[in-house]
């Protein structure tokens, strides 16, 4: 039997890279995966690509829009009559809230710092909120958040997004105390810190048109003990494991997928 066999999963961001290599991971456990996506047409080709896996279902919704995730709440419930596990993979930076070398704080756009911070942080916490109030009515459940290295180390260029990604981490073990002593100690609340992988959000930053490494790339791999950036599923593992009665006795952690850079001052 596999790991996650008979569970229902739902992945925000599932029709991403990021969220869909989760997705892929978490099909192959055995769990029936629900993804949540911005854009319809990216859910449904998401979903195209996976169905050879398993069953994979899907919808379109914004995850700051708390109504809307209620009522893919419901509905998910009242199709499979549980909900086991809540991947939260939305997120991401916007342009105008990226500090470049040429310059400051002061150039940021305020409106757009805003926009990574709901993203990131409260993009997070509605999905928990509304399939995480189904876990404590049923008394058991999984819900894995996706923080970042930028939660660890003041990274530069990135302030807004720290800042929502350390709030991310603040969360979990704020959830998972408040989930285990009011509900059940059976729902479990932790977090995945990804390392550096190069994806197309980062792939300007990371590599150079003829794809050599860039300045910020070397620095990258000088603090990683490993000197090497990691595989997107390479994350999978992990959330598998947080996920299974393996970790039964894991909440409120965040654990670094990193290669050691967390651990690792470059000295």
């Amino acid at each position: 039997m596999k790991q996650l066999e008979g569970k229902v999963a739902i992945v925000t961001g599932g029709s991403g890279v990021l969220g869909s290599n989760i997705s892929k991971g978490l099909l192959k456990a055995g769990a029936t995966v629900f993804i949540i996506g911005a854009h319809q047409e990216k859910v449904d080709k998401a979903i195209a690509e996976m169905k050879s896996l398993g069953n994979v279902e899907g919808a379109a919704c914004d995850v700051l829009d708390k109504a809307k995730l209620e009522s893919l709440s419901n509905e998910i419930v009242a199709k499979h009559g549980h909900i086991d596990i809540l991947v939260n993979c939305a997120g991401g930076n916007v342009p105008g809230a990226t500090i470049m070398d040429d310059q400051s704080v002061f150039d940021m756009k305020v409106e757009d710092l805003q926009k990574v911070i709901d993203l990131n942080l409260y993009g997070t916490i509605y999905p928990c909120l509304a399939f995480g109030r189904v876990m404590a009515k049923q008394k058991f459940g999984n819900i894995i958040n996706v923080s970042s290295m930028a939660a660890y180390d003041a990274l530069t260029r990135v302030m807004g997004y720290a800042i929502a990604k350390e709030g991310v981490i603040a969360l979990t073990k704020w959830l998972a105390q408040e989930m285990a002593i009011k509900y059940s100690e059976k729902i479990r609340v932790n977090a995945i810190a990804p390392g550096f992988f190069i994806g197309e959000q980062n792939r300007k930053a990371l590599l150079n048109d003829d794809g050599s490494y860039t300045e910020r790339s070397h620095k990258v791999i000088a603090k990683t003990p490993m000197r090497r950036f990691g595989d997107i599923t390479e994350l999978n593992g992990m959330v598998v494991l947080l996920c299974s009665e393996e970790a039964s006795f894991i909440t409120g952690t965040t654990i670094p997928i990193d290669g050691g850079f967390s651990s690792f001052s470059g000295v």
